[in-house]
């Protein structure tokens, strides 16, 4: 209960739909044990002469209500019914339907308002998830599957809503409904209601023990799911290299490997599930046989219980069976929602490494220099960076060279905090990067990558996704810079062309020229480019040259570069090693040195 505790605080902003299903829940089991007392007094009437009453009972207390009523009820039938017994009929089925159509009536209305609870907390779950998967850091992306993740927010939301929140339509509904016809039960025959409750222990064990392995089979069909979500995940964003390396029967085997244990696991699980069901309905028919054997005892043998009492409580009896039922059912849908549960409030709890302190500086622009200070960074356990420091003055363009795992991504990832230094620190203008709040922080900071990362949207809308109420004059000229402008009128909506998943309809260079523009529109005081001419062809890399030049102008640039031909107008070049600096200076002076830069051009001249 633990679990369903934490997901029912999602509940609390319908909570007035919450108050209403148990309202017209109340009205639903009253009226379904009225629907079959109802008939005692009738049948009495009917079918039994001795029982029908000419004149009105005399009230005699609370300990005679019963009788009271009763008698009444007998009475009115029989004023009723008293010229034509058809008439008596009519009434007895007339009334039995309006009390019916109420309890239908009121059971629809509770499902009505429960409908907007439910949904509700379907709604603001997936929303509290996709907040905290955009809040995590990078970092937790590396050890969960981005499948696994989906399967989250997708399937086990939906299980939580299957089988959490449907105890919310039972936690009133059917404990009263099993209440109130058992209070009326008590009243025509308190001898056999307990008898009746003899069996109930012994149904609730063997309800129990299939029931208690529901959560572990339910962990193994979710995480499965997950798995070959993931697969289908991977398969999708990298289709290109399988069919080029004709592997889509090695990606075969691993999926349907995954199904295939997802088969089993489902079987397990819902065969265990399925069997709930008719055992239920078995032992309820078994205590309803007991019940006919021990009632009709007392009403053939031993005079104690009328005809009409027991068939009104035979009636009675048989209707505790179906919310006995779906409690029974209810019960193991928390097993099988813990799972699902404790997936979500993983995700859910998890504590984001990269915080903001207390009363945060909310900074708004950038005056001197960025500075990192005997910085020390590992992604596991091996250090990718020791002791570092680097200073970057305003204005000035810094290239970071070397070869790859020697830290260069590194570095623009802690600048813009994706991740935080394990020791050491990182200041803009003297003040620590820990210290401001990360929205202000990336604000100062335009990035441009070298995987051109758009999203299925106009051109329009993946260039303004850094500044939402950008005008259209301010994309054109932005685009302009970026060199982009001519290419995107030629396409067939110009700047409204949907440009596909990951920009997948345009060329390489012209995903990169968007990429450019986006963060040209942004208009930051410091950018941060990291091998964005990388991955292009000669003439793309000559248009994003001329782009990224536009764009670095009067900026403070960071260039983490592979081709060396594009940093050589840079005021100062880094060049790495193992996360150690072995060179610095501009590209005339390193060359003078004779060093590991200048081997590193003539390799490149070469290629």
């Amino acid at each position: 209960m633990e679990y369903f505790k934490k997901i029912l605080r999602f509940a609390k902003p319908y909570s007035k739909y919450g108050y209403l299903n148990i309202f017209f829940n109340v009205l639903y089991a009253l009226f379904s044990a009225l629907s079959f007392a109802a008939l005692m007094p009738m049948l009495n009437v009917l079918f039994e002469k001795d029982k029908q009453l000419f004149e009105p009972p005399a009230y005699q207390g609370l300990g005679k209500l019963k009788d009271y009523f009763m008698d009444y009820m007998n009475y009115q039938v029989t004023q009723f019914a008293a010229d034509d017994k058809m008439k008596g009929l009519i009434l007895v089925i007339g009334l039995v339907l309006v009390l019916f159509l109420l309890k239908n009536l009121f059971n629809y209305l509770a499902m009505y308002f429960i409908t907007f609870l439910r949904n509700g907390v379907l709604k603001d779950i997936r929303n509290a998830l996709y907040g905290k998967i955009t809040d995590l850091p990078i970092s937790f992306y590396s050890e969960k599957r981005k499948g696994d993740v989906i399967a989250r927010i997708t399937s086990d939301v939906l299980e939580i809503q299957h089988s959490f929140l449907s105890i919310l339509e039972l936690i009133v509904r059917e404990p009263l409904t099993i209440l109130f016809t058992i209070i009326v039960m008590f009243l025509i025959s308190a001898k056999l209601t307990i008898f009746v409750f003899i069996f109930i222990p012994v149904s609730g064990a063997i309800i129990s023990w299939i029931g208690k392995s529901l959560k572990r089979q339910s962990d193994n069909v979710q995480r499965e799911q997950g798995e070959f979500l993931s697969i289908v995940e991977e398969t999708l964003g990298g289709l290109r290299v399988i069919k080029s390396f004709n592997s889509e029967s090695r990606f075969y085997k691993v999926f349907s490997a995954s199904t295939d244990r997802f088969f089993k696991f489902s079987n397990s699980l819902l065969n265990r599930q399925n069997l709930a069901s008719p055992s239920g309905e078995f032992l309820g028919i078994l205590t309803i046989g007991v019940l006919l054997w021990f009632g009709g005892k007392m009403v053939l043998v031993d005079k104690t219980l009328d005809a009409a009492s027991f068939i009104a409580y035979m009636g009675l009896a048989y209707g505790v069976l179906t919310p006995a039922k779906s409690i029974s059912k209810a019960s193991y849908g928390v097993k099988k929602g813990n799972a699902a549960a404790e997936r979500v409030l993983e995700i859910l709890e998890t504590e984001n490494p990269i915080s903001e302190i207390e009363n945060a500086i909310e900074k708004l622009d950038f005056d001197s220099e960025i500075k990192l200070r005997d910085v020390s960074f590992k992604y596991e356990e091996e250090y990718v960076l020791r002791n570092f420091n680097l200073t970057v003055p305003k204005g000035d363009t810094v290239a970071l060279v070397g070869q790859s795992g020697s830290g260069k991504s590194t570095i623009a990832n802690l600048v813009t905090r994706f991740y935080d230094v394990n020791d050491g620190h990182i200041e803009i203008d003297g003040v620590d990067v820990k210290s401001m709040t990360k929205r202000s922080l990336r604000n100062l900071m335009g990035l441009v990558t070298q995987d051109s990362i758009l999203f299925n949207d106009t051109v329009r809308n993946n260039i303004s996704l850094g500044k939402e109420n950008a005008t259209d004059e301010d994309i054109i000229e932005a685009a302009k810079i970026a060199n982009a402008h001519d290419f995107i009128q030629e396409l067939p909506n110009g700047y409204k062309t949907n440009i596909g998943d990951s920009g997948n309809k345009l060329s390489g260079g012209q995903k990169q020229r968007l990429s450019i523009a986006r963060a040209v529109l942004k208009n930051p005081p410091i950018m941060i480019l990291d091998e964005a001419t990388s991955a292009l062809d000669t003439e793309s890399e000559r248009l994003v040259q001329d782009a990224l030049e536009n764009m670095m102008r009067n900026r403070t640039s960071i260039v983490i570069a592979h081709r060396l031909s594009t940093i050589q107008n840079a005021n100062t070049i880094i060049v790495l090693q193992k996360g150690v600096i072995v060179e610095q200076g501009s590209h005339p002076e390193l060359l003078a040195k004779n060093g590991v830069y200048k081997k590193l051009v003539e390799m490149q001249s070469l290629t």
